[in-house]
């Protein structure tokens, strides 16, 4: 889930909390390779201020588990649930001209086919049936929509817009 952006830096992960009696904590990686959030040295909390070192213990479907560095009992790893982990943009691979990092959507201004402004991505998330990106809507709360070329055909990073075109059920639900 990417909520805040920070130009220089990304955030590729979250502590989703604790695991065993040693400090070990389990991480939701943001990675494509979900271990690959273990391979570019250590992270930072998003101020910059805590650095971790992370020492990859275990992978499955669910997650990572990892031991931190500092990190040395379970009230510990407790206290650094829901903390997001960041890494500097220059670190990771580069882009070629039609790739972007979720956090380069968010506060883009999305817009309908026909160009009426529908609100700004205020996230990116992936909750297992793939991303979808969350739109702050001009008269008030939210709608989510799939990340695919059907719902979102263009992305405009150079313009600073989304062109979506929302799927039949959720303008049936307007009307």
């Amino acid at each position: 889930m990417v909520k805040v952006v920070d130009q220089d830096r990304i955030c590729v992960g979250v502590i989703v909390g604790s695991h065993g009696l040693q400090g070990s904590v389990k991480i939701k990686s943001f990675m494509v390779t979900s271990n690959d959030i273990t391979a570019y040295g250590p992270l930072t909390d998003k101020d910059g201020k805590q650095s971790f070192i992370l020492d990859l213990i275990s992978s499955n479907n669910k997650g990572l588990v990892v031991k931190l560095s500092g990190v040395t009992n379970r009230t510990a790893s407790e206290a650094l649930r829901g903390l997001e982990l960041y890494l500097s943009r220059d670190l990771l691979p580069k882009l070629h001209e039609d790739e972007f990092y979720y956090s380069d959507l968010v506060g883009l201004v999305v817009e309908n086919r026909n160009g009426e402004i529908i609100g700004t991505v205020s996230m990116v998330d992936n909750y297992g049936a793939g991303e979808v990106i969350e739109v702050d809507l001009e008269g008030g709360g939210t709608e989510m929509y799939r990340m695919s070329l059907a719902v979102v055909p263009e992305i405009d990073l150079k313009n600073g817009r989304i062109i979506v075109n929302p799927p039949f059920e959720v303008l049936a639900q307007k009307n």
